[in-house]
């Protein structure tokens, strides 16, 4: 057992700032500016200080953001953020396709049409996003590690959240570092690049979107190749995430991020897999695994004293023995309750 996951804190600030530095851009929830970290850092603090829970009605957009750490070096490698509700603070803008129909009777032709309209429809979901793992430890499974332990955190706490949950991959980015989307499309109206706009977009949020943003629809047809071709394509290096989310009942709606084109995967938060599966369970032993033991993601603690790492368990009556090195991980004994969902 080498790596667990846990609460940030203020120290971690420049192992953030480090790998921030290596996302490459169009990665807004982690920007290489100290000042927004430390604004980040400090608003999950708060979120993570927060033990009222409220009324799911009125419950604020709050962030968590958690840490995968190295046990043997203490050293951060990888991180992931979950937001409770989505555009309380500022509008949460998307594209949707749409399609429109039409007909002439003297041409005896029907005329489809696709377009982009800019909407708010996924306000107030809850979204997953912000993971990003060290290139030096994408081996092992630790992305899956960092990308579900964000479900068992919301298990765990499943009255801070909405009932719809969405994440936003990251769309395609030229080796220029520009958007062929942004360039076709809002580009066009802003007068700074993607780099700048997605900067500014991190660093301030996206009311200027509003202020500038063209209301009515961008059709489809009227957008260069480059830009068309790119909607609904996520990175290259986030196809496995996608390919993950879908494992979890993500699903694409239709909509897509305004700045670079990705798609947005949406789910109902109670049918995502690892939210469903996660279970409630006392520790009833810590001993080695045998050969019943199975291959699990394990998680304990609230709030600011979550952890989570993989683990052996072995069903143990109405409860789990747990291997020695997650229960070390963890800070767990007999007695104890965990939260697990099946790796």
């Amino acid at each position: 057992m080498t790596h667990v996951i846990r609460a940030a804190r203020a120290a971690d600030l420049e192992h953030l700032y480090e790998m921030a530095k290596l996302t490459g851009g169009g990665f807004t929830n982690l920007p290489p500016d100290r000042r927004a970290l430390t604004a980040k850092l400090e608003r999950a603090a708060a979120a993570f200080a927060n033990n009222e829970e409220g009324d799911p009605e009125t419950q604020r957009d709050e962030l968590f953001v958690l840490i995968l750490e190295d046990l043997a070096t203490r050293e951060v490698r990888g991180t992931c953020q979950i937001f409770t509700r989505v555009g309380q603070t500022w509008p949460f803008y998307s594209y949707r396709m749409a399609t429109l129909t039409q007909h002439s009777k003297e041409l005896g032709r029907t005329f489809r049409a696709e377009m982009l309209n800019l909407v708010t429809d996924l306000e107030g979901s809850s979204e997953v996003g912000g993971l990003f793992l060290h290139p030096g430890e994408r081996a092992g499974g630790l992305g899956m590690l960092l990308a579900r332990s964000r479900y068992l955190f919301i298990a765990m706490h499943r009255k801070r959240f909405a009932d719809r949950i969405l994440a936003e991959l990251r769309g395609v980015i030229d080796e220029r570092g520009g958007s062929p989307f942004w360039d076709g499309v809002a580009g066009r109206f802003f007068g700074m690049n993607f780099q700048e706009a997605d900067y500014f977009n991190a660093i301030n949020g996206n009311q200027f979107i509003a202020d500038l943003m063209p209301k009515h629809p961008v059709y489809i047809a009227m957008l260069p190749e480059t830009a068309r071709s790119a909607i609904g394509l996520p990175h290259p290096s986030g196809r496995a995430a996608m390919r993950m989310l879908e494992t979890e009942g993500f699903a694409s709606e239709g909509y897509f991020d305004i700045f670079d084109g990705g798609p947005t995967m949406t789910a109902r938060t109670d049918k995502v897999h690892s939210i469903a599966s996660a279970r409630m369970v006392p520790v009833t032993e810590v001993r080695a695994p045998d050969e019943t033991a199975t291959r699990a993601l394990v998680a304990t603690g609230r709030l600011a004293d979550f952890r989570c790492c993989f683990a052996r368990i072995m069903a143990d009556g109405d409860g789990v023995a747990l291997d020695p090195a997650a229960a070390a991980a963890l800070g767990v004994g007999v007695g104890d309750s965990v939260w697990h969902v099946a790796r």
